[in-house]
């Protein structure tokens, strides 16, 4: 079995969440989506201390929170045991919504409520342990965002709130309008992903003391395709594979595990071999050098 995952805090939040994330936006894509089948998903995530779990209000076409909801209205038990984080903001030109004429953003007092009660009812729960603002919105009114945040929290529907994908500056405005600290900003990171290590990004993070969350930390698979970015970094992958006895996934998010920052990756698969290998991860240690090395593989370029 993989080792227990650590546990991490979230800036001056209040909030605890496993050091890795199991992200659910494929989950309406899996081939069997029955409730059977997802719970087994979320026990091999909790075997391994994997407890946090990561939702969009958009993921999987607005499907995927009330299929995670139905696991867990079918062992109520279990959300006592995990943690919930969910998205909102993006608006989908969907079938679902055939009334919007454009994908937008929406980062209005109004939606951002009515957004967090439906995933409350979706993902049948008593409170969002932490909601982040999908995207940055350049129509936000930070003002009215702001102060909408910080009531959710007060009101208890939420603990904490956060972004995704906004740069320093987007957190700034926001931050300048709210008494709740945000807690993380989630940002595309990995291997192949690497501007936030140069661009400003972890260091407005770490200079404010928030562990970032990464999504996509296996550069969506494309780490192990063709591209030559992933070819010359697979030798020293599977070498260090070999060493652990791991997958090669592991040692890409072990790298990420290794950087100061406390980086926490979100990881999506609906393979349940490789859920219940998640955490296989902390078994592979990246050292300065080592870390360097897939560094400038990927990049092709040594450092300057």
């Amino acid at each position: 079995m993989p080792p227990s995952t650590p546990r991490i805090s979230l800036g001056t939040s209040g909030l605890d969440i496993s050091r890795l994330v199991y992200g659910v936006w494929r989950l309406a894509e899996s081939a069997d989506t029955s409730v059977p089948a997802t719970l087994r998903k979320i026990h091999a995530c909790l075997d391994q201390g994997i407890t946090t779990f990561d939702h969009a209000d958009i993921y999987g076409n607005y499907a995927c929170e009330a299929l995670f909801g139905d696991a867990l209205k079918a062992e109520p038990a279990l959300a006592a045991r995990l943690q919930t984080v969910t998205k909102c903001g993006i608006m989908l030109a969907s079938s679902k919504y055939p009334e919007r004429r454009v994908k937008h953003y929406d980062t209005s007092a109004a939606h951002i409520r009515a957004s967090v009660d439906a995933s409350l009812q979706k993902l049948g729960v008593e409170v969002i342990d932490l909601l982040l603002l999908h995207r940055p919105d350049p129509f936000m009114d930070a003002a009215e965002t702001g102060a909408c945040l910080n009531q959710l929290v007060q009101s208890g529907k939420v603990r904490a709130v956060g972004v995704s994908n906004f740069q320093p500056w987007d957190c700034e405005l926001l931050q300048s309008a709210m008494q709740t600290p945000l807690a993380t900003n989630q940002i595309e990171l990995s291997l192949l992903a690497q501007q936030p290590f140069t661009d400003g990004q972890l260091a407005y993070l770490q200079r404010k003391q928030l562990p970032p969350m990464a999504w996509s930390p296996l550069a969506g698979g494309a780490l192990f395709g063709d591209g030559a970015a992933a070819q010359r970094v697979r030798p020293v992958l599977q070498a260090l594979a070999s060493q652990y006895g791991v997958g090669l996934d592991a040692v890409a998010v072990a790298w990420l595990l290794a950087h100061p920052a406390r980086i926490v990756p979100v990881l999506g698969t609906n393979d349940l071999g490789r859920v219940q290998a998640l955490g296989d991860a902390f078994k592979v240690h990246i050292d300065r050098e080592t870390w360097y090395q897939l560094y400038t593989l990927a990049a092709g370029v040594e450092v300057p």
